[in-house]
């Protein structure tokens, strides 16, 4: 951890010190709009409210939806100065083709997958296996979104064959879709389960079946603000960062 942080640091001082004239990096200030995947909605939102509190001055706006749909964004010329993925394909494919610093993104956090189902469990699914079972109305995350993906090699390691009656944009979609009764399951993560609360109830996966998924977050080329971007990546990864995310049911990196 202590590696990591020097060399965000080190990142500030070489992307900042040039324009400021200086030897030390500025504080913390102006404002940053972060583009992250939607499970990472309400942790975000906790972790940007702290920054704020600690660097009076800073205002960190949010655009959250499904990985794909941020890099497709950011591809055609949105405005984003930094960029948190649910997987590290999405976050591979921005950073090749030349959408990131210099400074390699870096993976912040983990996620498991579990089952979401209607509150008080009406159609009684204990297993990935339960999803097949004929009138069930299963659905998912398309294929290219992170969750849509982990979800489809879950089933394969259960050996599990069932095809979605939809596939949703993003993961908050899955979780809407159950709880308003559209669907009777999809596989989410276990942190979208949490943050519904009494509305929707979790199945856990086995851990021989389930997939940890790989958070990577990454200052964005273009960035207009980089020394706050990169002190709120300082943020997320120290320990009082660490502790908001854990609070929201994500895994320590």
């Amino acid at each position: 951890m202590k590696t990591l942080l020097a060399g965000f640091a080190v990142a500030v001082i070489t992307l900042s010190c040039g324009a400021a004239g200086g030897d030390h990096p500025p504080r913390p200030a102006g404002s940053i709009t972060v583009f992250a995947a939607a499970s990472l909605t309400d942790a975000f939102k906790a972790l940007g409210a702290s920054f704020q509190k600690a660097n009076a001055g800073t205002d960190v706006k949010f655009n959250f939806a499904g990985s794909p749909t941020l890099v497709t964004q950011i591809e055609q010329g949105a405005q984003a100065d930094l960029f948190a993925s649910a997987d590290t394909t999405n976050m591979d494919k921005l950073a090749t083709e030349g959408f990131t610093t210099g400074v390699s993104p870096r993976v912040f956090v983990h996620n498991k997958l579990e089952i979401v189902v209607a509150a008080n469990n009406p159609r009684k699914i204990a297993s990935l296996a339960d999803l097949a079972r004929p009138g069930v109305i299963y659905i998912s995350a398309g294929p290219t979104v992170p969750a849509g993906k982990y979800a489809s090699q879950a089933l394969a390691k259960a050996g599990v064959k069932v095809t979605p009656k939809s596939l949703e944009t993003d993961v908050k979609s899955v979780v809407s879709k159950v709880r308003l009764g559209e669907a009777d399951a999809g596989i989410v993560y276990a942190t979208d389960v949490k943050a519904a609360g009494e509305k929707v109830a979790g199945v856990e996966i086995p851990d021989q079946f389930n997939v940890i998924a790989d958070y990577p977050i990454a200052a964005v080329k273009d960035t207009k603000n980089a020394a706050t971007a990169y002190a709120f990546i300082e943020f997320v990864i120290s320990s009082e960062g660490q502790a908001i995310l854990a609070s929201y049911g994500f895994q320590k990196a």
